[in-house]
């Protein structure tokens, strides 16, 4: 975003800098209460002005995940090495130059380090008195248990070396270094690049020193401890990999039903009658007179009819979901569970996605989940605070990132993103250019002058609109009463809204794609290290912005997630993700273990 003042041009790389800007320059107007947040509807007169082309700024897209390729380990620089001179058997550096003619593929980097190490360090780590030493079977134990971490143990195989010849030997040696290497890359950092997925996750890279764990193999004392320390290192790991465990002994449920049937009254569907037997299995003494005997009858019906209606809503309000008698995929899970199958594709997932953070998640954190529509201030490994959370719409989806939290604003201004100016008021604007006057928001020119809306040519803007818009400080302001920032390029923080009506809902997939908190005050006193009265003291001030101690927050997105007992809870996809990441690793699959090629043959 660019702002021009006295000829110079300032850009600023979010909405929340944006703000900050106008805030400095201007100063807070004079505080406004206005009834009604929502943008009024335009008149229907005729358009003052020519309108430009149509446009609109688009969100972040998923991408054909492109899986890294494999090349082949070029041996040159160990070729390079000069035979031992001194006289002493050195069964690697005597049979250096027999590795032109082994043929090893690995990840480019892994290759790389390869080549570098055994050019430094020309020695067997795995090999003594021409065969596997105790080094090599640990590793490979390790290896062969990668199933159990929701690795492909394909991914590491090595076979045994095909008889004690140099040749074969050292073709063992190389291809368990790049086996290990990548299992040590796969464990420290997942197997996919998020990145590459979508716009939507936002993850640094986490490093790892190839060469360096070559050398350091070479030396250990316990390889095994070495290979596991490269996974992450906190509780919610290991209850999902518990939780792999207990799902691949486990049966599948006796009853499945379609985790994403949305059914509302009056409607058919296939999947109604084992929901029907459920609901009937979970009776007590308090619904059984009243429903048992509906239950029964219609007990083969497809149709949703207002006899069963009653019965489901009787039983939402049992697991604690809104009694509205529309049975989608909460409901479903509520009533039938989620079936093995979802639950292992989602610990699987899960798994991965951790391996994206960092291997201590940190204490104090601020957690949120964004399938569970929820946020947590967590201290050591104890929810302090949990409350309900808004998250994105399907068509403003919240990133996936993690960040440090650094301020509390009280009593904020709201600098409207230019994507909703664009999008959603510049199409009103049009043939309505005061109403951003009538509701209360600011318009600033490129220089840094308010000028009313009126005074704009709206309709001859398309994709670039050369003004900022803010919202003022008030009781309908769309961010509440105060935002909780942790700067970043999505521009995404945690928020009050007036909106109070959106928690009381199941579905919470409904912001532009900043995080509305239930009790935001909580979340403030928390990050602050303070309580709620010092919160209530600087909102009565009028707005203010305080600095806080650097808390880490993760913006995460989990659909199966352990509670603080280690009990893993399955949550809906609610954009989709879970299919994505499969996709990628899928394609990853294709890329390390290819199909053998069949031979054609004339016929």
């Amino acid at each position: 975003m660019a702002l021009s003042l006295g000829g110079t041009a300032m850009f600023v790389s979010s909405a929340a800098e944006a703000q900050g800007l106008l805030e400095a320059l201007f100063g807070p107007p004079k505080r406004r209460v206005i009834q009604d947040q929502q943008f009024p509807p335009a008149p229907v007169t005729p358009k003052r002005f020519k309108a430009a082309a149509a446009a609109t700024i688009s969100a972040p897209s998923y991408y054909t995940y492109r899986a890294d390729p494999l090349v082949r380990v070029d041996f040159a620089l160990v070729l390079a090495i000069a035979p031992a001179t001194d006289g002493s058997a050195n069964p690697f550096r005597d049979n250096i130059r027999l590795l032109s003619a082994v043929d090893i593929r690995a990840e480019k980097q892994i290759a790389a380090a390869i080549s570098e190490y055994y050019a430094a360090q020309p020695e067997f780590i795995w090999i003594s008195d021409g065969q596997p030493n105790q080094h090599a079977k640990d590793a490979a134990a390790v290896l062969a248990e990668a199933d159990s971490y929701g690795l492909n143990a394909a991914d590491y195989k090595v076979d045994l070396p095909a008889s004690s010849a140099p040749q074969d030997l050292l073709a063992y040696e190389m291809e368990m270094s790049a086996r290990v290497l990548r299992y040590a890359r796969d464990a420290h950092g997942g197997r996919v690049d998020p990145n590459r997925i979508s716009g939507y996750y936002d993850f640094p890279l986490k490093d790892v020193d190839l060469r360096g764990l070559l050398t350091q193999f070479s030396h250990a004392d316990d390889v095994r401890a070495m290979l596991e320390a490269e996974h992450p290192q906190n509780p919610q790991y290991k209850a999902l990999r518990d939780e792999l465990a207990v799902l691949r002994e486990s049966a599948e449920n006796e009853i499945v039903v379609d985790s994403d049937l949305l059914l509302k009254p009056g409607q058919s569907s296939t999947e109604l009658p084992k929901l029907i037997r459920l609901v009937a299995s979970r009776l007590d003494d308090d619904t059984g007179g009243e429903y048992g005997e509906t239950l029964y009858r219609l007990r083969d019906s497809e149709t949703y009819s207002d006899d069963l209606v009653a019965a489901f809503k009787a039983e939402q309000k049992k697991v604690g979901l809104k009694p509205d008698g529309v049975i989608g995929p909460r409901t479903v899970k509520a009533i039938a569970g989620t079936s093995k199958a979802d639950r292992l594709e989602k610990v699987l997932v899960a798994l991965e996605q951790l391996r994206w953070l960092p291997s201590q998640l940190g204490s104090p954190r601020v957690w949120i989940n964004q399938p569970a529509f929820t946020a947590s201030y967590i201290q050591g490994e104890t929810p302090a605070l949990t409350m309900r959370a808004v998250v994105g719409k399907t068509t403003n989806q919240t990133s996936f990132f993690y960040d440090e939290i650094e301020q509390v604003d009280y009593n904020p201004y709201w600098g409207v993103p230019q994507s909703i100016i664009v999008n959603e008021m510049l199409p009103r604007l049009r043939s309505d250019p005061g109403y951003l006057d009538r509701s209360g928001y600011e318009v600033f020119d490129s220089k840094g002058k308010r000028v009313p809306s009126t005074a704009v040519d709206w309709g001859a803007y398309g994709s670039k609109v050369p003004f900022a818009v803010r919202q003022a400080p008030s009781e309908a302001n769309a961010l509440g009463e105060l935002k909780i920032l942790f700067p970043n390029k999505h521009a995404i923080y945690m928020h009050d809204t007036p909106q109070k009506q959106f928690f009381d809902r199941d579905m919470r997939a409904l912001s532009h794609g900043c995080i509305r908190l239930q009790d935001p005050r909580g979340m403030a006193a928390a990050v602050l290290g303070t309580d709620r009265d010092h919160v209530a003291m600087k909102l009565a001030q009028g707005h203010s912005m305080e600095k806080t101690p650097k808390v880490p927050v993760y913006v995460s997105y989990f659909t199966a997630w352990p509670t603080e007992s280690g009990t893993v809870e399955y949550f809906a996809d609610v954009y989709g993700r879970d299919e994505k990441l499969q996709a990628a690793l899928d394609r990853t699959e294709v890329v390390r273990n290819p199909a053998p090629t069949v031979a054609q043959t004339d016929g």
